[in-house]
């Protein structure tokens, strides 16, 4: 049986070499054949040379190259899409995925499991007191928003059998966010919990701008919540407009009108009521424009830059579909 591995890199020139060593050692006593997909995703070093002469020292690797930066997400895609081994690795180029887990990875999928899914687990490292608490609210927000669970610390570094993998190529989402996906498609899986290691090289990519976007994208995939907040804040008008009915009716009932300042009872009534309205009609069409923005532009996750691999530029576009 074959295990391919979809490793995306960006500016890891530096990381590369003694990365797939170290993944080489971890896995010298395995009797699987393996294949390593490495996903150039718009790097500007040195990375897709890189990756050119490892190709050409080690037949087991198979660069592709992305015409442009498209992200993490997509070109987890990229991988996905190449890969047709028994089971996939997905697992980042910088090292602080230890390739020392994998083995028991794939035993456990050798044991019955479709999905070997990782938890980062941070403990009390220095450095990491924001990101955990940042991690923690947000999975706590999508767990609650969300109607598909997706486990705290859950990280981008998991095994799939082939039909988990026919699975995700099923799902059309243009705003990619496997750590939900993986969860929805479901499939018998475990979770096995680690440390991350030191980076090999450099320093990380992902700035919290890149966060926020994979956030909001995890957040507005799995959840329309964010659409039915309208609905909640048209009947919160609608509850003021109420109020304000109440009270203006309370002073006319004690024959006490000249406290009420002429004009504002109605214009206050006008305001809140057609408020409310404005705010109920948008939530409702929102639901519907929402639903129809992810499906109508069907653009492609990512295009190759390889002339051989332009025939399948816009291969996700349709497979995934």
């Amino acid at each position: 049986m074959r295990v391919d591995f979809v490793v995306p890199v960006y500016n890891e020139v530096a990381a590369l070499g003694s990365f797939h060593g170290s993944l080489s050692k971890a896995l010298s006593n395995s009797g699987h054949e393996f294949r390593f997909i490495y996903v150039n995703d718009g790097s500007s070093d040195g990375t897709a040379l890189a990756l050119e002469a490892l190709a050409a020292e080690d037949r087991r690797v198979r660069p592709l190259h992305l015409s442009r930066n498209f992200g993490h997400q997509a070109a987890l895609a990229a991988g996905l899409d190449q890969a047709d081994a028994d089971a996939v690795v997905m697992m980042d180029g910088d090292g602080q995925h230890p390739a020392q887990l994998v083995p028991d990875m794939i035993r456990l999928w050798e044991s019955g499991y479709e999905v070997v899914q990782t938890q980062r687990i941070d403990g009390d490292r220095p450095g990491m007191v924001f990101k955990r608490l940042t991690g923690g609210l947000f999975y706590r927000l999508i767990n609650l928003l969300g109607e598909t669970h997706i486990c705290e610390g859950a990280a981008d570094f998991r095994l799939l059998s082939r039909a988990a993998v026919l699975g995700l190529r099923q799902l059309p989402e243009y705003h990619r966010f496997y750590r939900g996906m993986v969860e929805w498609i479901g499939f018998r899986s475990i979770s096995v919990p680690y440390t991350p290691a030191a980076r090999i090289a450099g320093h990380t990519k992902y700035s919290l701008r890149k966060m926020l976007r994979l956030a909001g994208d995890g957040v507005f995939s799995f959840s329309l919540a964010p659409l039915r907040l309208a609905l909640v804040i048209g009947l919160l008008y609608f509850g003021l407009a109420a109020w304000e009915v109440v009270y203006v009716l309370a002073f006319w009932l004690r024959g006490n009108q000249a406290a009420l300042v002429p004009g504002w009872s109605s214009l206050m009534l006008v305001l809140t009521l057609s408020s409310g309205i404005q705010m109920i009609l948008l939530g409702i069409l929102g639901i519907y424009v929402g639903m129809m923005f992810q499906e109508v532009k069907r653009r492609p996750v990512y295009i190759l830059n390889a002339p051989e691999n332009r025939a399948n530029a816009t291969r996700t576009g349709e497979v995934s579909r």
